[in-house]
């Protein structure tokens, strides 16, 4: 496997009124292509930040982030956001699905921003719930969804577009230790079976042993970054 995704002395910080608050402060990493890789800390050490950073939803401070050799900071946020949106799924802790939409029309959404027509962007969504165990579910509502089938949906609706990247930031964090395990196994299963690369941020330990590589994240810095 090459490496598919680097990260070169990333840092971040931001301001808060006049106090200069760092938040990541010096990020190295390189990611091969259909890893699995689990970056685990405590709450409140940049995790998240570095997610977003990764998945170019914000730019770092300084520093360069590449997928495929190709620098993200030569993009417009035009250029990003399209780069987001065909290459990038997200999972976060909260599932965020829109409440008067069903399972169905939550999936497809991607898609059609994507500018799918709606009928291959249904066929998709389609494909991908039943591939989930959600063929009875598509038109039910989040409210009418269990938990973990909401967390489901929300891993349906980051892959309908077949990105080669899933981001998951404590994706089983609000779920029931059996819904925690069955999402866990569902990513390793998408890893395995799809070859999709995953990054995921996690302060449980316990998922240590079923990824390729975990890293650990202490005030802002990845510790053990070597393979």
């Amino acid at each position: 496997m090459s490496d598919f995704i680097e990260v070169h002395e990333v840092k971040k910080s931001y301001w808060l009124g006049k106090e200069h608050i760092p938040v990541l402060k010096g990020i190295n990493l390189q990611v091969k292509k259909g890893e699995f890789l689990l970056v685990l800390g405590p709450s409140g050490v940049g995790k998240s930040t570095f997610l977003h950073l990764l998945g170019a939803l914000d730019r770092p401070s300084s520093g360069e982030i590449l997928y495929d050799g190709c620098p993200l900071s030569r993009w417009s946020d035009q250029e990003l956001a399209a780069f987001r949106n065909r290459t990038i799924g997200f999972v976060f802790q909260f599932h965020h699905l829109l409440p008067e939409f069903t399972a169905l029309e939550n999936t497809m959404m991607p898609a059609l921003i994507a500018r799918f027509p709606r009928e291959k962007a249904r066929k998709e969504a389609e494909s991908i719930l039943a591939e989930l165990d959600l063929s009875s579910r598509l038109h039910h509502r989040p409210a009418e969804l269990s938990g973990g089938e909401q967390q489901r949906v929300a891993v349906a609706r980051a892959l309908v577009t077949n990105p080669g990247v899933i981001l998951a930031d404590e994706p089983t964090g609000n779920l029931d230790r059996e819904n925690s395990q069955g999402i866990f196994q569902l990513l390793q299963r998408l890893n395995r079976e799809r070859g999709l690369t995953i990054i995921m941020v996690t302060h449980n330990e316990g998922y240590c042993s079923g990824v390729h590589r975990t890293l650990r994240m202490v005030d802002g810095r990845i510790l053990d970054g070597s393979r």
